[in-house]
């Protein structure tokens, strides 16, 4: 078992739309040199989406993320200056960071548990929370679950608390994902296990059997820095800095 990570870092990038090939590009380079990285345990550079649906139609290639979890948190004030960071910065208008400490995790991720199992700390903090889903669709079932999707984003815009949301995914089909900030650990939990689509949702899973693999995790929000309009930001308390 991995042990729980002190610090993750998402970071999000806006390109203009005529960088778009470079971003291509960069995803198909930087996948290794990522993991390279000095410090790094694990990582995943990801494209992004606006999060009302899944697939080719909801992407968003002018929006790009990585996530990194440190083995060694002091490495992560240099990411900017890294190959990696050094890469995007050139390419971006404006980036973001969200500096996050695992909660809670349950599930794999390319066969590993990069969150560890932070099941002795406490679920709630003081403070805004992120959300990560992340999953890999079995082709078959992945009609059924896209037909189930649409109710649950549609209601998700208006939920209490929501501060920040988008969609992110390591390919357009098949590997799917959700980023959402949470103004606290009980808004989130009131959105997971009260509101109906969402819980209907949960509660066809083990039947539908959409998941080849899947993974949930929620972070505390530590410090976000740059731009929050990156993110999608719509809270209204600024949250941390």
């Amino acid at each position: 078992m991995n042990p729980v990570p002190e610090l993750v870092t998402l970071h999000v990038w806006r390109l203009p739309r005529r960088a778009v090939p470079r971003a291509l590009i960069r995803m198909a380079v930087d996948r290794r040199r990522l993991r390279a990285t000095p410090g790094v345990a694990f990582a995943k550079l990801l494209g992004t989406g606006t999060g009302s649906g899944f697939g080719p139609t909801d992407a968003d290639l002018t929006r790009w993320a990585a996530l990194v979890v440190w083995a060694d948190p002091a490495r992560a004030a240099g990411f900017d200056d890294s190959p990696v960071g050094r890469a995007w910065g050139r390419i971006a208008t404006s980036c973001a960071r969200l500096d996050l400490r695992p909660l809670a995790s349950r599930g794999r991720w390319a066969g590993a548990e990069p969150f560890g199992n932070p099941t002795t700390r406490s679920g709630s903090v003081d403070g805004p929370v992120l959300a990560l889903t992340r999953a890999r669709l079995r082709p078959a079932r992945a009609a059924t679950f896209w037909r189930a999707i649409p109710a649950v984003a549609a209601a998700l815009p208006d939920t209490p608390g929501l501060t920040a949301r988008f969609g992110i995914g390591e390919a357009p089909l098949g590997w799917q994902g959700t980023v959402s900030v949470w103004r606290s650990s009980a808004d989130l939990l009131a959105f997971a296990y009260r509101q109906p689509e969402h819980q209907n949702a949960i509660m066809r899973t083990p039947t539908e059997r959409w998941y080849a693999e899947e993974l949930f995790a929620r972070f505390e929000v530590r410090a976000v820095r740059g731009d929050r309009t990156v993110l999608d930001w719509t809270g209204h308390d600024g949250g941390p800095t």
